[in-house]
């Protein structure tokens, strides 16, 4: 099992439409075959740093996820929300793997 971390910077002055954004893809990532953990939204600190995470069983099921989105209407009009609004100023991806046992007794994995 893989976890993506998705780093965003976001527009400071966009929070609304990346919480937009991020409940659409709470719909669309568990429905095309991904274990969503959430999208993480600017709190304290930081006013243009969010995150998307989630894990998938490989790279080759990532590979086949995204191919999904792309036949996926909700994940279009997602992308198409996003290019429109332009609220996401830079999108990272890096993939870990956990490299120990949960610690805390709320991690059910």
């Amino acid at each position: 099992m893989i976890t993506c971390f998705i780093r965003y910077q976001i527009d400071a002055h966009a929070r609304d439409q990346f919480v937009t954004y991020a409940q659409m893809w709470g719909e669309i990532i568990p429905r095309c075959g991904v274990d969503l953990i959430g999208y993480f939204a600017p709190h304290e600190g930081s006013a243009t740093t969010a995150y998307g995470v989630y894990t998938v069983e490989s790279l080759a099921a990532y590979e086949a996820y995204r191919a999904r989105l792309t036949e996926d209407a909700g994940a279009q009009a997602a992308f198409a929300f996003a290019r429109k609004e332009r609220f996401i100023q830079r999108e990272d991806r890096v993939f870990l793997k956990r490299a120990s046992a949960p610690h805390s007794p709320l991690v059910r994995r």
